[in-house]
């Protein structure tokens, strides 16, 4: 059983949270038997970023004991989930001649064209986290979703590569090992995500995803069943909670507590004659506020998140032309209201993202801010699922077809 264990370990700004499933094979469907879902306050992690090594392997240590002690299996391996503003992506192609006399194109023809896009020239002090392929040309025909098998001379391999500060991948690397625990692969935290709640369908007619955090939102579109495009925008729900404090004077915690009670994201929502009387709410602070202006401030905010997102899609010419639309993630997007708040900024049809092919699926992880997690689960579900059917080509798992044990000898050679 210990081989079919999957970990996913998020490390919020908020909360680390963790979930400890199961391979479960229902027919020719493989799907997670969750077997426990913990969380625990962060420490340690900023913005996505570790700003201490001590602190945050402490907070994680914790939310293991958590899920050894419901779970009952020792927790030895995990996905682990980073994100971050430095983050970074961008396209390349790689571009092989076919090997086989015949011209019929290999796993091994794949596989050098995928090298072939991973040796770009990478900006200083980063490292290369995925090369996501993205579509394949054969001899000039365009949109080929698999080459394996296919006939040509020449094949060219269209793929995404994500990228992660060569720091950050220290700084995340060093915590985790001093917990005890070893790394399955360091994943980008918005695709992991995807992989927990967008369907074959969603990713096939285009939809932009959308994970509102504490301190950052990240967001990926896909389109055709490919990555089209992966960026982290450094603006979250806490700068909510800043406006207000701001606007209203008071400390960032009573600002969370209003935002919380009574928040509103439409201003024409608010009840204009509602005051809140703030003593009520934290003894050292007096006055009273029309629950009418919180909302303009939450509005306002909300708004600016909404168009930074418009303009990344309007980077890649896919501003309001996603028939599946956008799915709303993250803790951060669960103010009332904020479905209808992205309906009317990006144009499109919006919901809230659901968690899929889960066996005895617990209360809290349909919660928003369980996603990643459930996600990073997902990911490694995915390794079992390919590693059992053999590699296929457009996957949201990167090229690397020996990822266990090769993870850990690499992420281990970058510590001093």
């Amino acid at each position: 059983m210990k081989d079919t264990i999957i970990t996913g370990l998020d490390l919020g700004s908020i909360s680390i949270r963790l979930v400890v499933g199961q391979l479960f094979s229902d027919g020719p469907e493989r799907k997670l038997q969750l077997l426990g879902a913990v969380e625990h306050p962060s420490q340690g992690i900023t913005r996505g970023s570790i700003t201490s090594i001590d602190d945050a392997a402490s907070a994680i240590s914790v939310c293991l004991e958590k899920a050894e002690r419901i779970t009952g299996i020792p927790i030895d391996t995990a996905w682990v989930g980073i994100s971050g503003t430095t983050i970074m992506s961008q396209s390349s192609r790689g571009i092989v001649a076919v090997g086989k006399i015949n011209g019929e194109i290999s796993k091994q023809d794949l596989e050098r064209a995928l090298e072939a896009a991973r040796a770009i020239a990478t900006p200083p002090n980063y490292e290369i986290l995925h090369v996501i392929p993205r579509g394949a040309i054969i001899d000039g025909q365009i949109q080929i979703k698999d080459p394996i098998g296919m006939t040509g001379t020449r094949l060219e391999v269209d793929t995404l590569i994500i990228q992660a500060f060569t720091s950050e991948i220290r700084n995340y690397t060093k915590c985790i090992y001093r917990t005890g625990l070893e790394i399955e692969d360091l994943v980008f935290s918005a695709l992991a995500t995807a992989e927990g709640v967008l369907t074959a369908r969603q990713k096939e007619l285009g939809a932009v995803l959308i994970n509102i955090g504490k301190s950052i939102t990240t967001l990926v579109v896909y389109e055709n069943g490919e990555l089209l495009h992966t960026t982290v925008l450094p603006v979250g729900s806490d700068h909510i909670t800043q406006d207000i404090a701001i606007g209203l004077k008071v400390s960032p915690d009573t600002a969370e507590k209003i935002k919380l009670d009574y928040g509103s994201i439409f201003v024409r929502d608010a009840d204009k004659k509602l005051e809140i009387d703030l003593s009520a709410i934290d003894a050292e602070e007096e006055g009273r506020v029309t629950v009418k202006y919180v909302s303009q401030i939450i509005e306002a905010r909300v708004e600016e998140i909404f168009e930074k997102v418009q303009e990344e899609l309007k980077k890649i010419g896919k501003a309001g032309i996603l028939p599946a639309g956008c799915i709303l993630t993250g803790g951060g997007s669960k103010l009332g209201g904020m479905p209808e708040m992205a309906k009317k900024c990006l144009k499109l049809p919006a919901s809230y993202a659901s968690v899929k092919n889960i066996v005895n699926p617990m209360e809290k992880v349909f919660d928003q801010s369980y996603t990643t997690a459930i996600g990073l689960a997902f990911w490694g579900l995915s390794f079992y699922q390919h590693r059992a059917k053999g590699p296929g080509f457009l996957s949201n798992l990167d090229d690397s077809l020996d990822i266990k044990g090769r993870v850990n000898k690499w992420f281990k050679s970058l510590l001093p």
